[in-house]
């Protein structure tokens, strides 16, 4: 395929071509050929993508659990055992950014070679390096640098899982299914969100955090066992043969961003809303406990609602999906009730309205990313899209800890409700913005219809 990143650069590009050039077409891992969608790599009415699908979903939500299990016991092990807020800043630091500076060669990586394997060699060496971190422990071996160590490992390898897996997706998922298989995927991260702070809880208390180790080191293994059972179709890049560059490629990447004004967009929308919206979520416990009181069960109650609201968008998205028709719409009108509801958070003076308030956020922000997730995955060209990936990644671990360092301190300086309405202002005015630049309004429009509506990726108004 001709590289569509070659194109002239200006804010007025061209939308995003779908993957329709024959030299990208899929085959089957075994050789065989596959019936296949032009754009997302297989046919609705090939009976095998559900199966595919449904057993790439199981092994991937498998393997979530037990990464999420280690996420909660390592933080709530180190707290016990410091008391240290340096400790718990540090392996934040050791467990996110390897996998921010990875991620940008792990796109590239997950266009070079297969996806499926990866995955599952990422997943397989995350599962050793837990193991090994296991056996140390036990061997009585617990210093920090040790845990440390492990997070990092764990981080940089997630780096290469997290844009293979987004990419492999349109890879076994037709088009006009991706809206409703990634609400199915929100709506069990969600349900993770809620199950495994429980879970790791109870096998930490009655057990300890070695435990909780070998449970991941399983789990891990169980994901890379159903993995293997899907067959993924094969995509040949119109270079194939070539030299590798790997930095040719990362290149490449970076001017598909800028050069595709749709993509570049709805990657803009979603870092400006992590930012806006992210750091003040963590910061509700804080509001929680200076202004309704300290309970536990004021805490728990609160992250038990923002997870129901993310875990109701993802419902909503599952079933209403597919019949939507303007998705920009709901990506734009999403995230502008998102400012408002975290704008509301900061004056909500009754604390179950607070609850409500934040439940809507949670709800929001699935309604804006299940649909900007779909859009990327269907109008990105296939043999572009672990680069794309690779940088919603970057923007998904690096937005956290920068919104943190912004409304982290001033969260010490002021009221956390001025910094909610604050931020919810901020993100309202970014929606307006964006919807009075005419370029914006144009670009998101041409990708706005899912491809069977139009036949084709529209092409952005110059």
């Amino acid at each position: 395929m001709t590289d569509p990143a070659r194109s002239s650069a200006s804010d007025t590009t061209t939308a995003p071509t779908g993957p329709t050039d024959p030299t990208t077409a899929p085959t089957t891992e075994d050789g065989g050929s596959a019936v296949t969608d032009p754009r997302a790599g297989v046919a609705e009415d090939d009976p095998r993508w559900k199966r595919n699908i449904a057993i790439f979903l199981t092994g991937q939500t498998v393997s979530l659990l037990g990464s999420m299990l280690v996420q909660f016991a390592v933080m709530w092990h180190l707290t016990i055992l410091t008391q240290s807020g340096s400790v718990l800043m540090l392996s934040i630091v050791f467990g996110m950014l390897p996998q921010a500076f990875v991620s940008i060669f792990g796109g590239v990586w997950a266009d070079r070679h297969s996806r499926k394997l990866l995955i599952v060699g990422a997943d397989s060496t995350i599962a050793v390096v837990t193991l090994g971190l296991a056996l140390l422990m036990l061997s009585g071996v617990d210093d920090l640098w040790v845990i440390y160590a492990a997070l990092a490992v764990r981080s940089t390898f997630a780096g290469i899982q997290t844009p293979a897996v987004s990419a492999m997706v349109p890879q076994i998922v037709p088009a006009s299914q991706l809206i409703r298989v990634n609400g199915i995927n929100q709506t069990i991260q969600s349900g993770m969100m809620l199950l495994a702070p429980a879970l790791a809880a109870a096998i930490y208390a009655n057990f300890d955090i070695v435990a909780v180790f070998f449970l991941d080191v399983v789990t891990a293994l169980v994901g890379v066992g159903l993995l293997l059972l899907v067959k993924v179709p094969r995509l040949v890049r119109s270079d194939e043969g070539a030299p590798v560059s790997y930095f040719g490629d990362l290149a490449a990447g970076v001017r598909y961003i800028r050069t595709h004004a749709p993509v570049r967009w709805l990657m803009t929308i979603f870092a400006v809303t992590m930012l806006l919206v992210g750091a003040p979520s963590y910061l509700t416990p804080l509001m929680v406990t200076r202004t309704f009181g300290t309970e536990v069960w004021k805490l728990t109650a609160n992250e038990i609602f923002w997870a129901s609201g993310m875990l109701a968008g993802g419902l909503l998205m599952a079933f209403l999906g597919p019949r939507v028709r303007h998705r920009v719409a709901l990506v734009v009108g999403a995230t502008l009730g998102a400012g408002v509801l975290t704008a509301g958070l900061g004056v909500a003076g009754n604390l179950w309205v607070f609850y409500a308030l934040g439940l809507g956020v949670g709800a929001a922000f699935t309604l804006m990313s299940t649909p900007a997730m779909s859009i990327l995955q269907e109008t990105v060209a296939l043999e572009m899209q672990g680069r794309v990936f690779g940088f919603v990644g970057i923007v998904m671990t690096v937005a956290m800890p920068l919104s943190m360092v912004v409304f982290g301190p001033l969260a010490d300086r002021y009221a956390v409700e001025s910094l909610l309405v604050v931020a919810g202002a901020l993100l309202t005015a970014f929606v307006a913005v964006v919807l009075v630049i005419p370029s914006a309004r144009r670009s998101l429009a041409a990708v706005s219809r899912p491809a069977q509506d139009v036949g084709a990726v529209p092409e952005a108004a110059r």
